[in-house]
């Protein structure tokens, strides 16, 4: 995709010093992956003029981008660094994994809806991101084949962290953040695990669409 990165650069800048450094949000390599990505090419040019906006969007499908906002805070909450294999439950439209993949080294992403998930390949391939893997698959079983990951990140409201990724996380210190609660309104959950045990701590509440699958909220 010719010089997207180059393209809409003043309003990624507004973007992080407004939305996000601004809230508290403190991760250098975080603020400079969500200047680094460009959120335009994810969101259709429906709601191009919408691209930077304190919001989350519609990509179709009925599902959304996330707001920009809430895209930081869950990577600052990852714990990020550049050795770390990071799986992804949701790809969506695939702008939160290409954030990812600005710090991670690997960047596993599970997506259920064909059509989303071939979207997504597509901009990962245009942008030049070569250390994201796809795969169409219900997410709440997670990436077996691939694990383990230190990281783990889900995209959509979960009634809980299903223990089948708990236990794809390695061994030592793995981290997983996600939207727990009901299927209209969440807490950000950080997971970690440790060899003594599994912590837990909620932070800011949030909304996000419902996570679909065996371990997650029905379809129907």
């Amino acid at each position: 995709m010719e010089n997207a990165k180059g393209q809409y650069l003043k309003d990624r800048e507004l973007m992080v010093r407004n939305q996000i450094a601004a809230r508290g949000v403190r991760d250098s390599n975080v603020l400079n992956a969500m200047l680094n990505v460009p959120r335009h090419v994810f969101v259709g040019k429906e709601n191009l003029s919408w691209a930077y906006a304190d919001s989350a969007l519609p990509i179709g499908n009925g599902q959304t981008i996330s707001q920009p906002y809430m895209v930081a805070v869950m990577t600052e909450l990852l714990e990020l660094n550049k050795n770390d294999r990071v799986l992804e439950i949701g790809t969506g439209s695939g702008y939160q994994a290409c954030v990812l993949a600005e710090i991670a080294f690997e960047v596993y992403t599970v997506e259920r809806i064909v059509e989303l998930q071939r979207r997504a390949v597509e901009k990962f391939d245009e942008l030049g991101y070569r250390n994201i893997y796809s795969i169409v698959a219900d997410g709440t079983i997670g990436w077996q084949e691939k694990a383990p990951f230190n990281k783990i990140i889900i995209t959509a409201g979960c009634p809980d962290i299903p223990q089948g990724l708990i236990e794809q996380l390695a061994d030592g210190v793995g981290i997983i953040v996600a939207p727990v609660g009901s299927k209209f309104t969440q807490q950000l959950l950080k997971l970690t695990k440790r060899k003594g045990g599994l912590t837990k701590g909620f932070s800011v509440s949030c909304v996000f669409v419902p996570l679909i699958g065996k371990y997650g909220w029905s379809d129907l």
